[in-house]
């Protein structure tokens, strides 16, 4: 990526236009990917800004500072996927939904950008379908030792030239949470459509600006994100660039998502993704004021949790959170949670970021079974979109403490 394009941002990513209108300002955060170590938590830590912020012409919501991907997105990166049932149980939804909606067969070529550890390209393997990951981390190394082939790279002409060389043109290319991370939008749409036959479909899944906004998710918001997509903006991307949004649906991965089908040249937008449009402006995502309003809402959802959280510790409580999602370092760092109010936060057995100490709050990292022994007396629950299912197991292996939801409203959950 061209140093140009990086640091602070005062066009739209996507038309060009100025000037950018700030929505919600969280501070200077740190890369919330960006785990310390012992040693490292001694040193010195830097931050960088994290605004969102609203293009007049075309409606869309993104950051005006931009990170180098080589920071955000490090060869040493920790995240897998693999280690989350909810995005497992998602991805084998896709694959089979893919299959059976273009008719994949054995000859047909699948292509994942930013596959991580291959855990979506599974699913088409395990159908007899040709499969080929890039991935710019060592989480290519993990798939590759599963059988799924991956190119360590970040997407680029070189990556793809070498893709369409070994494997040819693809029937289906996907984009998992990885569509709106990358800044050189004319760049990434010209390797889309280089990677894509012309009969072939690309397929993204963003978090959906409507679940952020009407569940105040402002912990999406985070360096690794720099647009947050509604359909509209969605729409005149794919036309400037000589494709066409084709279809859209809402799904439940990540907290809330969209997932969006492009093709080549001009096709009508389907009646579904219509309904969504309409269901956007009747939210008010494409109002300024409405926006503002929301805004308003997070900056109060963070005293009221702030408030619960005092007051708990006021009465002699000890705090532990569950999980340690990339989100999680964006609620703590806003509401400036640290070891003043929760003592450690927990992760799944074989999670990379064990041992190590949260970006920012420097809380540590430590395996699960330590909140089941210690039996804290809240569980402060940092992965609140997933709650439901975390809260249940952590019920079923024994923890006996009360739960705290952070979102979309601060509150204490009692109920065995």
């Amino acid at each position: 990526m061209p140093a140009k394009n990086l640091g602070y941002q005062t066009r739209c990513q996507i038309c060009g236009a100025r000037p950018l209108e700030t929505i919600l300002a969280l501070g200077h955060q740190p890369i919330v990917q960006e785990y310390l170590t012992r040693a490292t938590r001694h040193q010195p830590e830097v931050t960088y800004p994290l605004n969102l912020v609203r293009c007049p012409k075309c409606g869309l919501l993104q950051l005006d500072y931009i990170v180098d991907p080589r920071l955000v997105f490090p060869k040493h990166y920790p995240y897998r996927t693999g280690l989350t049932n909810m995005l497992i149980r998602n991805f084998r939804e896709l694959a089979n939904c893919l299959i059976k909606k273009y008719r994949l067969r054995a000859k047909d070529l699948v292509v994942d950008i930013g596959s991580n550890d291959g855990t979506l390209l599974q699913g088409f393997r395990a159908k007899g379908i040709r499969v080929l990951g890039i991935e710019p981390t060592d989480a290519a190394q993990d798939a590759n030792q599963n059988g799924i082939p991956t190119i360590q790279s970040y997407l680029n002409a070189a990556a793809v030239n070498r893709a369409r060389k070994k494997y040819g043109p693809a029937r289906v290319v996907t984009a998992t949470n990885v569509f709106a991370h990358i800044l050189d939008v004319p760049e990434l749409m010209r390797n889309i459509k280089k990677l894509l036959a012309p009969n072939g479909v690309f397929v993204s899944e963003s978090q959906y600006l409507a679940d952020i906004f009407t569940k105040r998710e402002f912990d999406t918001i985070y360096h690794e994100h720099l647009r947050f997509y509604a359909l509209k903006p969605l729409v005149k991307l794919f036309r400037r660039h000589g494709m066409s949004l084709v279809d859209a649906e809402r799904i439940a991965a990540a907290g809330g998502s969209i997932r969006v089908f492009a093709a080549w040249g001009r096709h009508p937008l389907s009646s579904r993704a219509k309904k969504l449009i309409a269901a956007e402006e009747q939210l008010g995502l494409y109002r300024a004021k409405t926006l503002q309003e929301w805004a308003g809402q997070i900056k109060r959802a963070k005293q009221e949790l702030l408030a619960l959280l005092l007051r708990c510790k006021q009465e002699g409580a000890r705090i532990a959170g569950v999980g340690s999602p990339a989100r999680a370092n964006t609620l703590l760092g806003y509401t400036h949670l640290d070891s003043d109010l929760l003592d450690y936060t927990v992760e799944k057995a074989g999670s990379p970021k064990i041992g190590l100490f949260t970006p920012g709050s420097h809380l540590p990292v430590v395996a699960e079974e330590k909140l089941l022994a210690d039996q804290p007396e809240y569980a402060l629950i940092l992965s609140w979109h997933i709650g439901p299912e975390l809260m249940k197991i952590l019920r079923a292996k024994g923890y006996r403490g009360q739960f705290i939801m952070p979102l979309p409203q601060p509150r204490i959950i009692t109920k065995r």
